[in-house]
């Protein structure tokens, strides 16, 4: 088998983990948070809570001079203070939603940047919705915590502390209540918050599994439908739903009992306070206003304790988040720029004694594999189906490194080189050519940092043999192709890769069996087209024409990871006997 996917090599979250601070920090720091809106907001929010706090107090007095007359200045004190809290603690808010979505707008940039440029290997081995589920998902419960869940914890520690000083300043017996009720009411919402914490880890993973095989299945919605599977796709998806749906009812249980635990523990503390106040009251302890004052604290306390406990549950999620997006981070990337430019014209490619394999540790794909191509020579590469071939291709395109040998130009290893630089100097046209949703324009310019006119693009066109299909469309070069170019042929698909190549002007050309899967009008068309683009370049194909192995300057034949042998065609019907009863079974000669 040609192809061996590798083992993934994304770690998955260590469920009920210990958030990690110093990580999240760290990760917040790469993105360059504007730390103004942070402290601004978080400075705002503050004096809305210590507008708050005063009321209370405003209250009390207020209360007491009922019996005398109306205090209208401190009355309206009280609603100023109302309005202008409320005024500031909005504007607070909005300064910290603007920070949280700076961060989450650049961690995703920063996200995105790296997984376009990861190694294809982590590709083979990593689910397209897994790695979407990072960037969306795991990036908005961070941003949850960072813009909304923090700051509301920092008010409500703020409050609560306030609360609390003030309480105990008015009378430390009641304030005794408190200081007791609270640490029992976290001793009974902390196995909750454990539970949570561990069910919040398994939600996000299944999310990412399941919005993986969703976006597979989708993406190859012609094999699902050609091949009759919307039965089984129904009943796989139907099991990751289900999945999914117990891990939320577990949550929704979770979440279900945290709030009533919470509203019962405060209601049981409020009751008991007001009974003990109404008790002092009657026995003329307590003014009227100072029990007042006491429960508009106590209600003050009751929001923050169950901001406190929302803060809990939304951190651990957001430490599952964190600990796979470092892990996505964590991932070597190709480095593109690195290493020296060098033009390849007039340059020998070879391979020396290459080894390669998909997994360091997994089976032999090549042998010591060893070919040379000579400058503007073609070279064809025959062989049965898994042997080898399509992984060279990708070995000269430096997709892979090879576990021993090299890839040279010139005598040259080709890793000490700029990859971008050398990737631009190739092109590959492959059997299926990867079409991008978009206009045929954008498809021909993909990649290009050089600006066409219409007229170039024509040009190429031609060259390519595809002007004429292009000028039948309703808007010509502006033409929407669909996702994956389903609305052209598989032969226009070929001859659009063509013109693309031509477009880029290569001095090596790769040609992974373009006609393989084409009819005979299309491959004539596309087989004119690629004669063209092969001409003063140096040209490596995998072969499955008879004409293309025959015109070659030089054959390799591979099998089983190795090459059997090599020479023109006639060498090799006359010197390998495999080569001849394999041109003899696949050409029916």
């Amino acid at each position: 088998m040609e192809r061996r996917v590798a083992a993934p090599s994304v770690k998955r979250s260590r469920v009920g983990s210990k958030f990690d601070f110093r990580g999240f920090m760290h990760l917040i720091r790469q993105t360059k948070p504007k730390y103004w809106q942070l402290w601004l907001g978080l400075g705002l929010g503050a004096m809305a809570t210590g507008a708050q706090l005063a009321v209370p107090k405003f209250a009390q007095s207020l209360i007491n001079g009922l019996g005398q007359s109306l205090n209208r200045p401190l009355l309206i004190g009280v609603i100023v203070l109302f309005i202008v809290s409320a005024l500031v603690s909005a504007f607070s808010g909005a300064l910290l939603g603007f920070f949280g979505e700076n961060v989450v707008a650049r961690l995703r940039e920063i996200l995105w940047q790296k997984l376009v440029r990861l190694r294809v290997s982590y590709f083979d081995s990593v689910k397209t919705g897994e790695m979407t589920s990072r960037l969306v998902n795991d990036t908005m419960q961070i941003k949850d915590l960072l813009a909304n869940s923090f700051p509301q914890m920092v008010t409500a520690l703020l409050q609560l502390g306030g609360a609390l000083v003030i309480m105990l300043l008015m009378d430390w017996k009641m304030t005794a209540i408190m200081f007791i009720a609270v640490p029992l009411m976290m001793l009974v919402m902390f196995p909750i918050m454990r539970l949570s914490n561990k069910i919040g880890h398994q939600r996000q993973d299944t999310m990412a599994e399941f919005s993986g095989a969703t976006n597979e299945t989708l993406g190859e919605i012609r094999l699902v439908k050609s091949s009759n599977a919307e039965d089984y796709e129904t009943q796989t998806g139907g099991q990751q739903i289900s999945r999914l749906y117990q891990i939320r009812l577990k949550e929704a249980i979770y979440d279900a009992i945290a709030g009533p635990v919470m509203t019962t523990t405060m209601l049981a503390v409020f009751v008991g306070v007001l009974a003990y106040a109404a008790a002092r009251v009657a026995a003329g302890t307590m003014s009227m206003g100072t029990m007042f004052s006491f429960l508009m604290y106590l209600f003050q306390i009751i929001g923050p304790a169950g901001t406190l406990a929302r803060f809990f549950t939304t951190l651990s999620k957001a430490s599952g988040s964190t600990e796979r997006v470092r892990d996505l981070l964590a991932e070597p990337e190709e480095q593109l720029t690195t290493g020296k430019t060098q033009s390849v014209s007039d340059q020998s490619l070879a391979m020396e004694h290459v080894d390669f394999a998909y997994d360091d540790d997994g089976e032999m794909i090549l042998h010591d594999v060893n070919f040379e191509a000579q400058p503007n020579s073609v070279i064809a590469f025959a062989g049965p189906s898994g042997g080898g071939k399509s992984t060279i291709f990708g070995l000269l395109e430096r997709y892979y490194q090879p576990q021993n040998g090299r890839v040279t130009i010139g005598g040259q290893d080709v890793s000490t080189l700029s990859l971008s630089d050398w990737r631009s100097q190739i092109g590959y046209v492959s059997q299926d050519s990867a079409i991008m949703a978009g206009t045929i324009r954008h498809n021909l310019t993909y990649g290009s940092d050089q600006t066409y006119t219409d007229d170039q693009l024509w040009h190429v066109l031609q060259l390519a043999s595809a002007d004429e299909f292009v000028r039948h469309m309703t808007d010509g070069l502006d033409t929407q192709v669909g996702e994956r170019g389903v609305k052209v042929s598989g032969g226009q698909r070929q001859r659009l890769a063509i013109a693309r190549a031509f477009l880029r002007d290569p001095k090596i050309l790769l040609l992974d069996e373009a006609t393989a899967s084409l009819d005979s009008e299309s491959e004539a068309m596309v087989q004119q087209a690629l004669s063209q683009l092969m001409k003063g370049r140096t040209t490596l194909i995998i072969a499955h024409r008879l004409s293309t192995i025959v015109d070659a300057d030089n054959i390799y034949f591979v099998e089983n990871g190795h090459i059997s042998g090599h020479g023109t065609h006639q060498e090799l019907m006359a010197s390998l006997p495999i080569y001849k009863d394999y041109v003899r079974i696949q050409f029916k000669e």
